[in-house]
């Protein structure tokens, strides 16, 4: 358990900043008339790209916000165990994932905002990465956010809730795997040698 608090000024220092600029720009977004909407996913749109980068600063309402805050946290710290460095490509990943996939297959004139899409790419990136690194400090961080959240993800990439973007969340995903694929992939040829 020491272990996994290690650094933990640190950490919670950078879920701080990332998590609190969330709220601040959706806090922004409720209380004052900005009609922010435009910065969301609008799929096969030339302007609804922009979203792929800006959606998971805005929510649709404070319940929204708060169902994805505490998510964030917990899959953000297990994403920076053992390696803080992990956070910032899984969740630029996982945000290119469910930006993209919501622009491609996402319903014509809706629009995609919120950070479920990230939350789901961190628990993609921390499964994938306990399986790549073959390792058991990244194994054991795959642990937690299995069995927290193992079940929402399944059923959150399947199109059965209306209003959710099951788009975004399994671009998420996807965008979570191929990035640990992508920073871990070497490790497996590196194991299965010796």
């Amino acid at each position: 358990m020491e272990a996994l608090l290690a650094g933990g000024k640190s950490r919670a220092a950078t879920l701080a900043w990332f998590v609190g600029s969330i709220w601040l720009v959706s806090w922004a977004h409720f209380l004052l008339p900005l009609h922010l909407a435009w910065l969301g996913v609008h799929p096969r749109t030339l302007s609804g790209l922009v979203g792929i980068v800006s959606a998971p600063w805005l929510h649709a309402s404070l319940a929204h916000l708060i169902s994805n805050t505490f998510p964030l946290l917990v899959l953000g710290w297990l994403t920076m165990y053992p390696k803080k460095t992990d956070f910032a490509p899984a969740v630029v990943g996982s945000m290119l994932g469910a930006g993209l996939l919501a622009w491609v297959i996402g319903g014509t004139g809706t629009v995609h905002i919120g950070a479920s899409g990230v939350v789901f790419g961190l628990g993609g990136f921390v499964v994938a990465r306990g399986y790549f690194a073959r390792r058991f400090t990244e194994l054991l961080s795959a642990l937690p956010a299995t069995g927290l959240y193992g079940m929402s993800m399944l059923f959150g990439v399947l199109p059965i809730y209306p209003g959710v973007s099951w788009q975004s969340h399994l671009g998420g995903i996807i965008g979570g795997i191929l990035t640990a694929k992508l920073m871990y992939s070497s490790n497996i040829r590196t194991n299965d040698v010796n």
